[in-house]
């Protein structure tokens, strides 16, 4: 259309007198074609299909959007609708590209590339594969709303495989297909001959036969039988007599499957998926990267194991489904007896209201399941609602435990009759469960990984506050030992997502418990102060201190029964009406916390890729980041973290008279893990209306802080923000201590090799410095406050304190090290007053 060629026509001027457009003029056709693209998505006017666009301008699906991305130099080139666009397009693309590889591996496995000449020349194994693939793709094309699903996809994918095994002769087929085949004949459910053979019947009577054929292929690649049968019956067979096929020789036409699904292709005008059967170049991947990620990495010499190579994407899934089915297994679907001890124990029994609660959302996550995925996939939703509900209970009996253990009581009624502790609870649970699920093709590209159901999904579905969900997630990963490696990561990305941007959207309960925070000793206060940031982070507070204490006494010790865990609401009322200030939150302080260190190492990321060479603007933005989350907090609202991260970032290198321009700050935010163009292409202005994060400058985010940044350019600039104290991950994976289940804060590492051993011990050279502070098992060890000690020490990155072998002895101070080539340690060669003892010293440079 005309409207198309003149916008495309102007997108190609620009780019054409761009910065470095000599690459552009190079590439004219390519270019003309990538500009038509992007003018057709932003005028909805697509009348062509994307597959069409490829062959036109011979360019592959893997250049076309490394070229697309090359284009957008400039944040206005590509909009945020292009890129949805292309994000679902590259979706779509990996996971094809995958299942298409597994098909033919698979279909390598179960026919017979020469067949005996008892079968019919019109029977060949190349066009029973052409009419399986095809049959596969219209299947998923029609049952499935979600195309970027790959696990019902691909079980979807072993249905179509069963239909046709058992319309093949198995002359055809190879063990044990062969013998299941003919299992499935004497069994009855092939004894009608299948030429000429009516397909309604055929279909109904494989609905009856047994399960031999399906049984195989869910054993030969590791699939749950109960699940595959569930979209066999539930999807499969309903698309089998809505398509209406048959033929003479008991295979589909290839004509008609392909009839039906040119339909659909050119209403989706998206990928044909039919050209993978010719190796069609403009599907081929790209050579160097996909076998850049199928080499495995040369061991160090010194190294004893052997490499794990990569998983494909099928198979990393199907592996990780088992591992949660190996968790889940032992679980119940109903409150253990343990469980119904501690409802027991409660004032006011919250049995009914929880068994009430699961049976609820278990009916509107069916129905948001079915209308997020395809209509016939309601039982699959009830299934995977079902594993998480037997994860909700386990790990809300791990948590009980452990606070029966921390607080010395058994009525927990307040946090077991809290409705959002436990919708929360069940959101984790099923958060964990579709993400297992719930995975995308790719495996190379982590923002690519999202889908419709991922993370906040859940969190719409059950009508859930993001800044309520993220205080259950640190003790749900506590609580839950089994969880994987990649499961806590994912969790963990969630909670930043929330302290991201989900927890500042408008009618978050965070504004109000800031306001609260503010008015409690005036503005003086504040959520968290900066005092504390190079303090150890002490992850020692659970769900049950942040889902009923939003409020503590900033002087109150942390030892001793909470008694908001144990007291009536009544009794809590009372008790709060007799203090005379409102108490400080709990939640807010640890959020701010988290928040403070999240934004600090965002920050540290994107200075080393653009402004290394000047380290002392780091403290700077810094600052000025800091003051802004703390004091104007109000520009986070609808907004994003690192919007505000990379506004300081400009603002102070603008006072500094330091060359760093916008566009070049995007460009290194872009290959940052984790990030969206969204979050500088289309940033909140003013109500309803967004645009570039330049404009969000200009327009607000200076405006508010003139005054303040230009304090940095002036004799007197303000006071630095100390920078947050850097701890481990608070999450235990599984090459990190884990902790003894039923000891109190102890933790087993696994031994590091390669060490030198002399009479037994470890040599003290090759001894890492923390290493050096051993406790052996059995030993006499005195008072409790001596492994509080310990952990304090162990739990800080400076290590402040380091007690010597002997019980007895005074603390000494751990001196700063630098380690040389010959790896031996120096003293950081500070002069002190001779008169000082050096720990006094230590605390005078602390403090």
């Amino acid at each position: 259309p005309d409207s198309v060629r003149e916008k495309a026509w102007k997108t190609y001027e620009s780019l054409s007198a761009a910065d470095g457009a000599l690459a552009y003029n190079k590439k004219k056709k390519e270019t003309w074609g990538v500009c038509i693209f992007i003018a057709a998505i932003d005028l909805d006017e697509m009348t062509f299909t994307f597959t069409e666009l490829l062959k036109s301008i011979s360019i592959s699906v893997c250049t076309f959007f490394q070229f697309l991305k090359e284009v957008d130099v400039n944040m206005d080139t590509v909009s945020t609708k292009v890129d949805s666009t292309v994000s679902k397009l590259k979706k779509k693309y990996d996971l094809l590209l995958a299942l298409y590889h597994k098909f033919e591996r698979t279909c390598g496995l179960i026919y017979l590339e020469q067949p005996s000449s008892e079968i019919s020349t019109e029977l060949s194994s190349v066009l029973v594969l052409k009419n399986c693939w095809i049959t596969f793709l219209l299947a998923k094309g029609k049952v499935l709303q979600m195309e970027d699903d790959l696990v019902i996809s691909f079980q979807l994918l072993l249905c179509v495989l069963e239909y046709f095994i058992k319309l093949s002769p198995p002359a055809m087929l190879k063990e044990p297909y062969k013998s299941a085949v003919t299992a499935a004949a004497v069994n009855g459910s092939a004894r009608t001959p299948r030429r000429g053979q009516n397909r309604n019947t055929r279909a109904s009577k494989q609905a009856d036969a047994d399960t031999k054929v399906i049984e195989v292929l869910c054993k030969e690649h590791g699939c749950n039988l109960d699940e595959v049968k569930n979209v066999y019956f539930t999807s499969f067979l309903p698309f089998l007599n809505s398509i209406g096929i048959a033929a003479p020789n008991g295979l589909p036409e290839v004509e008609v499957l392909s009839k039906q699904y040119d339909e659909l292709y050119l209403n989706n005008k998206d990928i044909d998926g039919r050209l993978f059967l010719d190796r069609d170049e403009t599907l081929q991947p790209d050579v160097s990267s996909s076998q850049l990620k199928r080499t495995p990495v040369k061991n160090h010499p010194d190294e004893e194991f052997t490499p794990i190579l990569p998983q494909t994407p099928v198979g990393a899934a199907m592996n990780n489904i088992q591992q949660l089915m190996m968790i889940l297994n032992s679980a119940t679907d109903k409150p253990s007896d343990t469980l119904i001890m501690y409802f027991n124990n409660c004032t006011v029994n919250p049995t009914e209201s929880i068994l009430k609660r699961v049976e609820t959302l278990e009916h509107i996550f069916k129905k948001k399941f079915a209308e997020a995925v395809g209509p016939g996939c309601a039982e699959i939703g009830s299934q995977r609602y079902k594993l998480a509900v037997r994860l909700y209970y386990r790990v809300m009996e791990s948590m009980l435990k452990s606070e029966e253990e921390r607080l010395s009581v058994h009525n927990f009624s307040k946090l077991l009759n809290d409705n959002i502790f436990h919708t929360s609870l069940l959101a984790c649970a099923v958060e964990v469960v579709m993400a297992t699920y719930v995975r995308n093709a790719s495996q190379s590209d982590t923002s690519s990984a999202e889908t419709r159901l991922s993370f906040p999904w859940i969190l719409n579905v059950f009508d859930l506050k993001a800044f309520d969900f993220y205080k259950v997630v640190e003790s749900f990963i506590r609580a839950e030992q089994s969880l994987t490696r990649e499961m806590m990561k994912h969790l963990e990305r969630c909670e930043h997502q929330i302290m991201e941007s989900l927890a500042w959207q408008s009618g978050s309960p965070l504004f109000d418990l800031i306001k609260q925070s503010k008015e409690r000793e005036g503005q003086t206060d504040q959520p968290e102060p900066t005092s504390t940031f190079n303090m150890p982070f002490q992850h020692n507070h659970t769900a049950a201190d942040l889902y009923l204490s939003p409020v503590r006494s900033p002087k109150k010790k942390a030892s001793g029964p909470s008694p908001s865990a144990t007291s009536s609401p009544d009794a809590q009322q009372a008790a709060n009406s007799q203090t005379q200030k409102p108490q400080k939150s709990t939640s807010l302080s640890l959020f701010y916390k988290k928040v403070y260190l999240l934004a600090y190492l965002r920050l540290r990321s994107l200075f080393s890729r653009l402004l290394s060479e000047h380290p002392d603007l780091e403290p700077l933005i810094w600052t000025l980041f800091q003051h802004t989350l703390q004091n104007e907090y109000e520009l986070m609202r609808d907004r994003h973290l690192d919007q505000i991260m990379m506004c300081s970032m400009y603002g102070i290198c603008k006072v500094k008279n330091v060359d760093l321009r916008f566009k070049i700050i995007v460009s290194a935010y872009k290959e940052l893990p984790n990030t969206n163009q969204e979050t500088f292409k289309r940033v909140l202005i003013r109500e309803e209306q967004y645009d570039s994060i330049i404009v969000f400058y200009n327009l607000v985010f200076m405006q508010k802080l003139k005054t303040n940044i230009l304090q940095y350019a002036s004799n007197r600039p303000p006071t630095l923000s100390p920078i947050p104290h850097m701890p481990c991950s608070p999450y235990q994976f599984s090459n990190s201590p884990r902790r003894v289940p039923a000891g109190n804060n102890i933790y087993i590492s696994p031994l590091k090799s390669p060490y030198k051993f002399s009479d037994a011990f470890q040599s003290p050279t090759k001894m890492t410095p923390r290493s050096r502070i051993l406790v052996s098992i059995g030993e006499s060890f005195g008072t409790s406050d001596k492994f509080q000690k310990i952990n304090q020490m162990l739990g800080s990155s400076d290590g402040q304190l380091k007690r010597s072998a002997e019980g007895g002895t005074a603390p000494k101070p751990l001196k700063r090290l630098r380690f040389d080539i010959e790896g031996q340690d120096e003293a950081d060669g500070s002069k002190h007053l001779p008169q000082e003892s050096k720990f006094q010293q230590k605390l005078a440079e602390m403090s």
